[in-house]
């Protein structure tokens, strides 16, 4: 039992690495796409080129994400940035049916209620893209400079919680990258573990 046990360990731990692993690498070129929007409207990440571009992979039912939306710490952050010119896409990748699916007027509606802030709202229900990046999680955030490629990738804090009492004490990876990056600086924290639930895909 014990051998059996340890066998099924080792083959999950050896699983999450490779799926981890094919995540973008940092400073390689971020997957193109285009996907419908809320707001009926295709974006494709080329439109942006030229711009620092940030992706959030979204779940409103999943208490991680609750924890940054009903705290107003991820509107504070798409307000924030994207008076500074950087795009944010929220990304729904959750298969039709699943926890986490929306139709574009639902997601209108969601937007509405918690007053969020992204450039677009990005509907994934096949999860094609949510499977190019290798996002596992919600929220699973990635950030691409302008000349195309992947500088952050991971956790949006430090705080694996879901508890919005943290978040003050917490480092904020997204901000941090992107106030370094368009300072011109390095990133210092370039890649994470992303937490949260899973993202809720098609298979």
């Amino acid at each position: 039992m014990k051998t059996k046990l340890f066998i099924l360990t080792l083959t999950l731990v050896s699983t999450g690495a490779l799926f981890a692993a094919e995540s973008p690498k940092i400073g390689a070129g971020a997957p193109s796409f285009s996907l419908p929007g809320a707001d009926g409207k295709t974006h494709s990440l080329g439109d942006f080129k030229g711009k620092y571009v940030v992706l959030e992979w979204f779940n409103p039912g999943c208490p991680f994400v609750q924890k940054h939306y009903k705290s107003d710490n991820m509107q504070t952050l798409q307000q924030q940035f994207t008076g500074k010119g950087v795009v944010w896409l929220t990304i729904d990748s959750s298969a039709p049916g699943a926890e986490g699916s929306l139709t574009a007027e639902e997601a209108k509606k969601r937007m509405s209620e918690w007053n969020m802030h992204p450039t677009a709202f990005l509907l994934d229900p096949s999860g094609k893209v949510g499977h190019e990046y290798h996002a596992t999680n919600t929220p699973h955030m990635f950030i691409i400079n302008p000349s195309g490629n992947v500088i952050y990738e991971g956790a949006i804090d430090s705080k694996p919680s879901t508890n919005p009492g943290d978040i003050k004490d917490s480092t904020n990876y997204v901000a941090a990258a992107l106030s370094e990056a368009m300072a011109g600086k390095p990133v210092s924290t370039a890649q994470t573990k992303a937490y949260g639930c899973s993202v809720k895909y098609a298979d």
